[in-house]
């Protein structure tokens, strides 16, 4: 049949021989070779020939064909599905997660630093936040002009803008001499205000920003931290979105203002003057460069379970050859990192004693809901990281330079990535579902046998143990005690892929050898090749051609002598006989690849091919018009000349539609058109 999924379709031919015979069973078409081992487990989904032969008291199975499906394991304790994360240090969220103002992020360690308690004076009452309209919805939308000094008192960019000295540490309008613009009428005008503001000397795309027909982030778009002065985004920016906000808060006692609200009384489409956040120019050189959190991690989970997460931060010691969780050097030698990174601080009950253990606190070291680790302290393997090591002993500078990653947060996410030898530290750990006997496979279509089941080592058997619902891919455990008794579950199965695409090969031969009734020896030998889709392959996806061999032995007899002893029992009567069975399996995996990507093994980086940048030339609100390119005196020689001269080669766009019943004959079509070679012209259809 020619059906959706390469898995629908079936087909097999086979010859079957005597019982005398030395060729037992041929096999062509769709294919399976179960294998009875734990450590070499065969395959479901085969698409080859297959046959079976037999010496006496040997029987071999030889096969050879293309894999259809792919394998995977699941570990699950008590009911519930263990999944395991590790993230490094340079995988923060970047362009997601922003302080408010400097205020915040300078008092953002001093405030988390007696976790549970948070020591902060600020509440925030009201945000609005705004971004580049790039989505064309125009509902709720308004031109903006962001600066990036509006709030501050301490750190400000501008030489045009004057602190206020008589003003409070607290972010707030009147922090500066900024809002002293506002009474200026061109500043409300979008056309105006470029020109008025680099008179004044502002400089565009640093000090503000103007972005037309901004749209407003509905609060199901973001979450802000009330007390801690910072917002998340659901969704990251790109480089050339601006972020831009107006918010309230109180700190003891008063009421304190940032921006204007676009519900102050200024009409559209009147500017409004907002704080600035992020910028089309943003690089680490700029102050607002530090009001981007890289101190939150996503471990790609959703709706943590707290009583079974685990986590660690952990520093790849080369000396030792393995990953540690503390470091051996410093002041801070032979203590956990997880508590010199202020992340275990008190114990279950919430005691001031530190117990190894992550502290699993809402919405401060943790967003359960997103998945989100957040550390409270702002660069933890930074700064942070270097006064833990120096401590009160300045002679240990050195011993903080090895391991130090100050560039994490100094520079790009892309150029901190390519220091290889500071990328050491990262977080390790587990997390759970919640618990149940049903327990999903993440697979659909699963083949029949295909799926393996065993408690602490010990085969399960299937509608005894368990059952599986093959075609939704859920293994539902029926023995409840093994549930109650929290034995680790470890489910292996094989599920078919919808589109083959990449071939996989696999050959080889099981032998299997009757000593007796009750005893068994085998020996198993399997090579899968994979051929990828092209010669540049990407790293981490290079095809494998790996071989597997192994033997293993199974005795099995009755034994009377333990029933006797049972029945001397009191209370117990046995009737079925005893038995005692013995199994041994040994295995060995010799790695390989393709040969396909040369002897040596060659995968790429980024071979850039397929990239791209798209612009949408239907929203002209995406659209600017260009400057006039500088230092080209043969071909743009207005570039040196001011005033309407600048741009007289400039050429423009314009966006518009034409009516259909110019092109159409109707009774509205004009007389002079119907018919006419108007209506087949291109420029105008």
């Amino acid at each position: 049949t020619e059906a959706s999924f390469d898995f629908e379709n079936k087909m097999k031919l086979a010859y079957e021989g005597d019982e005398d015979e030395i060729i037992q069973t041929i096999e062509a078409g769709n294919v399976s070779l179960p294998l009875t081992g734990s450590l070499i487990t065969g395959s479901q989904s085969l698409f080859g020939i297959k046959t079976k032969l037999k010496f006496g008291k040997l029987d071999i199975t030889s096969i050879f064909s293309q894999q259809k499906g792919k394998s995977q394991v699941i570990e699950v304790k008590g009911g519930a599905q263990t999944q395991e994360f590790e993230i490094y240090a340079d995988q923060y969220e970047a362009n997601k997660h922003f302080f408010l103002a400097q205020y915040f992020k300078d008092h953002y360690d001093e405030a988390l630093k007696n976790l549970p308690v948070i020591i902060s004076p600020v509440n925030i009452t009201r945000i609005e936040v705004w971004i580049t309209n790039k989505s064309g919805n125009y509902q709720d939308s308004r031109n903006i002009v962001a600066f990036m000094d509006l709030g501050e008192k301490s750190i400000i960019e501008s030489n045009v803008v004057i602190p206020n000295p008589n003003a409070p540490d607290f972010p707030s309008d009147s922090a500066n001499s900024l809002m002293t613009l506002k009474s200026d009428s061109a500043i409300r005008e979008l056309n105006t205000v470029t020109s008025m503001l680099q008179g004044q000397g502002f400089n565009t795309g640093i000090d503000f920003e103007k972005i037309e027909s901004a749209r407003k982030l509905s609060p199901s778009e973001y979450t802000f931290n009330s007390k801690l002065g910072y917002i998340s985004l659901n969704s990251a920016l790109s480089s050339d979105e601006v972020l831009a906000v107006a918010y309230e808060f109180t700190a003891g006692g008063k009421t304190y203002q940032v921006g204007e609200f676009s519900s102050d009384g200024i009409s559209s489409p009147k500017t409004l003057i907002v704080k600035l956040i992020k910028g089309t120019s943003f690089t680490p050189q700029l102050p607002n460069w530090k009001l981007m959190m890289k101190n939150i991690y996503a471990i790609g989970a959703y709706q943590i379970n707290p009583s079974n997460f685990r986590l660690d931060v952990l520093y790849q010691d080369d000396k030792k050859g393995t990953a540690v969780n503390y470091l051996s050097e410093g002041s801070i030698s032979g203590t956990p990192l997880i508590q010199v990174l202020n992340l275990d601080n008190v114990n279950q009950q919430l005691d001031p004693s530190p117990d190894g253990v992550f502290d699993f606190i809402e919405g401060v070291t943790v967003n359960s809901s997103n998945g989100k680790i957040i550390f409270p302290v702002l660069e933890p393997f930074g700064n942070y990281m270097r006064d833990a090591i120096i401590g009160n002993n300045p002679g240990d500078s050195t011993i903080a330079d090895k391991y130090v990653y100050q560039e994490l947060y100094d520079s790009t996410q892309n150029t901190a990535e390519q220091i290889a030898e500071k990328n050491k530290f990262f977080l390790a750990g587990t997390y759970q579902s919640a618990s149940g006997s049903d327990i999903a496979l993440n697979a659909i279509n699963i083949p029949q046998g295909s799926v393996k089941v065993s408690a602490g080592g010990r085969q399960l058997v299937e509608n005894q143990d368990y059952t599986v619902d093959y075609t939704l891919g859920r293994v539902k455990i029926i023995n409840q005690g093994l549930l109650e008794s929290g034995t680790p579950i470890k489910i292996s199965l094989e599920s078919n892929t919808l589109f083959s695409i990449q071939s996989k090969t696999l050959i080889g031969t099981h032998l299997d050898y009757h000593v007796s009734n009750d005893f068994n020896l085998g020996a198993t030998i399997l090579n899968l090749t994979e051929r990828p889709l092209t010669q540049k392959v990407n790293i981490g996806d290079e095809p494998i051609s790996n071989t597997i061999w192994g033997v293993n032995g199974t005795y099995r007899t009755d034994s009377r002598f333990i029933t006797k002893m049972i029945d001397k029992l009191p209370f117990l009567e046995t009737k079925a006989m005893s038995n005692i069975t013995i199994t041994g399996e040994f295995a060995h995996l010799i790695p390989g690849h393709s040969k396909a990507i040369d002897k040596t093994g060659t995968s790429y980086i980024d071979d850039f091919e397929g990239s791209k940048t798209s612009i949408d030339i239907k929203s002209f609100h995406s659209w600017v018009l260009a400057s006039t390119p500088q230092h080209q005196s043969d071909l743009f020689p207005e570039a040196d000349t001011s005033g309407l001269v600048y741009g007289i080669n400039r050429a423009k766009l314009a966006w518009y539609n034409i009516d259909p019943l110019f092109v159409r004959n109707q009774s509205e079509t004009p007389d002079y058109l119907k018919n006419s070679d108007e209506q087949n012209n291109h420029f105008v259809r």
